[in-house]
């Protein structure tokens, strides 16, 4: 079983590279399954109803986020009228949306999605790791294939848990720095791993947003308007084969690929 997983999609132009270099990616590697972190799709800060659509017509098959999908405050009123659209399971209860999906592929097999926040840095969710046991112990008593999403911004707090869930989950991938990291590896119980899957955006930025902006924020400290850079624009993530009998992963390869402008 062959999943990609896309790194963070900022933007105007991450919606662009999706658009334009998923099919290609799809056909050429065989691909049964598209997952993506939307969280930063509008504009850089969170998603609009519009947008999880063009992204769904894109043909992306599970969106996972974070921290940001609350930026545009109407998240809150249409995130749980998708299935397939993740908010990080560590959230309280009583927040709208979910946390995991399980999801039929094309062969008949099924996949199931896990989405956490890390706490490091960030703000003080749930424990991932007790939300990790008790989504797992769910989605694994339906299917072996589960792939979980840790958007966290501590390398150690991924890493920790890509450990602790050695053996029981498929993959775990990082997202949220926007830097792919290249310490894919598949550990020893045949989990896949990577810190950071990346940002599907403009690379001649800082993290997505126009670099001119960022500088000036460092040398004045005085808030500005950050917005998208244009250039330069890159898909990347993490292509994944799975042996969908064990739920083991076989191999696991970073992407990363340049738009032509």
């Amino acid at each position: 079983m062959k999943i990609l997983f896309i790194g963070d999609i900022v933007g105007k132009p991450g919606r662009r590279a999706v658009r334009e270099l998923l099919p290609g990616l799809v056909n050429g590697h065989g691909i049964d399954l598209v997952i993506a972190n939307c969280e930063n799709a509008a504009a850089g800060f969170g998603v609009t109803r519009d947008i999880i659509e063009e992204l769904y017509a894109s043909h992306i098959d599970i969106l996972t986020s974070g921290n940001h999908v609350w930026d545009k405050k109407e998240a809150l009123e249409f995130i749980a009228d998708y299935e397939t659209l993740l908010r990080p399971a560590n959230y309280p209860e009583t927040v709208p949306g979910r946390g995991s999906v399980l999801y039929p592929t094309p062969g008949g097999d099924h996949v199931g999605v896990l989405n956490l926040a890390g706490r490091v840095f960030m703000q003080p969710l749930d424990c991932p790791f007790v939300r990790a046991d008790e989504e797992i112990a769910r989605l694994r008593a339906q299917t072996k294939v589960v792939i979980v999403d840790i958007h966290a911004e501590a390398t150690s707090e991924k890493k920790a848990l890509g450990w602790y869930l050695d053996g029981q989950v498929s993959a775990v991938l990082g997202t949220h720095t926007h830097v792919q990291t290249a310490d894919d590896e598949i550990l020893p119980g045949g989990t896949a791993y990577l810190s950071d899957a990346g940002m599907t955006g403009p690379f001649d930025s800082v993290i997505g947003i126009r670099k001119e902006t960022i500088i000036e924020r460092f040398l004045t400290q005085i808030p500005n308007r950050f917005d998208v850079a244009k250039h330069d624009i890159r898909l990347q993530g993490a292509l994944l084969d799975i042996d969908p009998e064990s739920g083991k992963a076989r191999a696991i390869e970073r992407i990363s690929v340049r738009l032509n402008e």
